[in-house]
């Protein structure tokens, strides 16, 4: 589709939508009279500055269900998570918000090389979290096989892949590391898997992270973005032809970037909080819905077929910023650099000291191999390399291979503060 195709598609979906939202009068249909819209006739996408926000602190004030926009009897299913802040978010799909997520979910896993004739194995956790049953949804759409794995019982997942000989891997980044080191373990090299493409998400991640899991699974490793607000995985994905850029799903999700402390927009290639406006969603449509992700955009045609928005690899959360004395820190800076080091395998954990008044920062990582445990040349490496990077010095401590800890089902813990008691981690004094 051409770009003034596609611009022409996304303005009458966005009339389409605001129209819905007045008709149906909830707290965004009353937001936009407020803001002077009474009807959705003549808005562009120029016009999406000036219409207000959603913030997942409405979903939470208005919970369970008080933003659905159908009658109770259409909804189909529910999903939802326990939020980034830690406080549950539920989220009601109809038929039809079914159907769609199957849609782009399917053009992801295509972007991705699947086909017809792929297995697809698939590791995400099935339930609420909205991972298993997406990628199940476009598998099944796509017309390819769907080994419904789920998280955990790791060693029935090695007997499965080894069996099955799936092409395609669907997990968590940080669980695709986890089975990497499982087959390792096993004896199995990488080119005996028989893996050829990954899809990891629901996690940021990094290059160095991908390099981590190329290397321990030997497949191309793919970055997939999705959060249940917007329909789950699927929103973008990254494909064999976009160097490292996802491409937007836009026809559907409309993105912005903006200042996530004064919410105004922000150029395309600068650094944003991902905005989004759901077309075409029917139980909980959403204009403008803050996600708190942070990444920039590029509008120009890259190398591939696809001619949608691309986004970057997150770079972290607008609430995960963390302030070391002064220094304001992202958990991926850290990550790519404590990866990008050939004598630290995949595994780290920050630790925020806070047990005083100037918190300290202690970096937590493991060794490749059990000989550089506590090596001095290696430690004091990261931590030159860490001071160039974030301005700040940190302290190192490398452990021994599996020392922290693995994270089979949900998402990996990778930030941890001490306030008192006990040091989360053995030796860290």
């Amino acid at each position: 589709m051409s770009v003034d195709e596609r611009t022409a598609l996304q303005t009458r979906r966005l009339c389409e939508l605001v129209d819905r939202l007045l008709v149906r009068d909830g707290l965004l249909g009353r937001r936009l009279r407020a803001a002077g819209v009474d009807s959705g006739a003549g808005l562009t996408l120029a016009d999406l500055p000036r219409l207000p926000l959603t913030t997942k602190a409405d979903l939470w004030e208005h919970y369970p269900l008080g933003l659905l926009a159908v009658p109770p009897e259409e909804v189909a299913c529910v999903h939802g998570s326990s939020g980034t802040g830690g406080r549950p978010t539920l989220v009601a799909y109809t038929a039809g918000d079914i159907a769609l997520w199957a849609h782009v979910m399917a053009r992801s896993l295509a972007g991705a090389g699947a086909t017809r004739a792929s297995v697809i194995h698939n590791a995400y956790g099935y339930g609420l979290f909205t991972g298993g049953l997406g990628v199940h949804h476009g598998a099944g759409a796509l017309g390819a096989t769907v080994v419904p794995a789920s998280a955990g019982m790791t060693q029935r997942q090695l007997r499965l892949i080894q069996d099955l000989r799936p092409d395609v891997l669907t997990c968590t980044p940080s669980y695709a590391v986890y089975l990497g080191e499982a087959f390792a373990a096993a004896g199995v090299a990488p080119d005996e898997i028989g893996l050829r493409v990954g899809v990891h998400g629901a996690e940021p991640w990094t290059d160095a992270m991908r390099a981590q899991i190329e290397r321990l699974l030997g497949i191309r490793a793919l970055d997939i973005y999705g959060l249940s607000e917007i329909i789950g995985p699927g929103v973008a994905c990254e494909t064999l032809d976009s160097n490292g850029w996802l491409h937007v799903q836009e026809d559907h999700f409309y993105v912005e970037t903006i200042d996530p402390l004064t919410g105004e927009p922000v150029p395309d290639g600068q650094l944003g909080e991902l905005t989004f406006t759901t077309f075409t969603k029917e139980a909980l449509p959403l204009l403008r819905y803050r996600t708190g992700d942070l990444a920039r955009l590029d509008r120009t045609r890259g190398p591939g077929r696809r001619t949608t928005v691309r986004m970057s690899k997150l770079t972290g959360r607008a609430d995960d910023m963390l302030v070391i004395r002064g220094v304001n820190v992202y958990p991926s800076e850290v990550e790519q650099v404590v990866l990008a080091d050939r004598a630290v395998a995949a595994q780290y954990l920050l630790v925020v000291d806070a047990r005083t008044a100037q918190p300290r920062l202690v970096v937590c990582a493991e060794a490749l191999a059990a000989d550089a445990a506590g090596s001095d040349a290696v430690t004091a490496r990261l931590g030159a390399a860490l001071r160039e990077r974030l301005g700040l010095s940190c302290e190192v401590l490398l452990m021994p291979p599996g020392q922290l800890p693995r994270t089979e089902v949900g998402k990996a813990r990778r930030l941890v503060r001490w306030e008192s008691g006990e040091p989360p981690v053995a030796g860290l004094r």
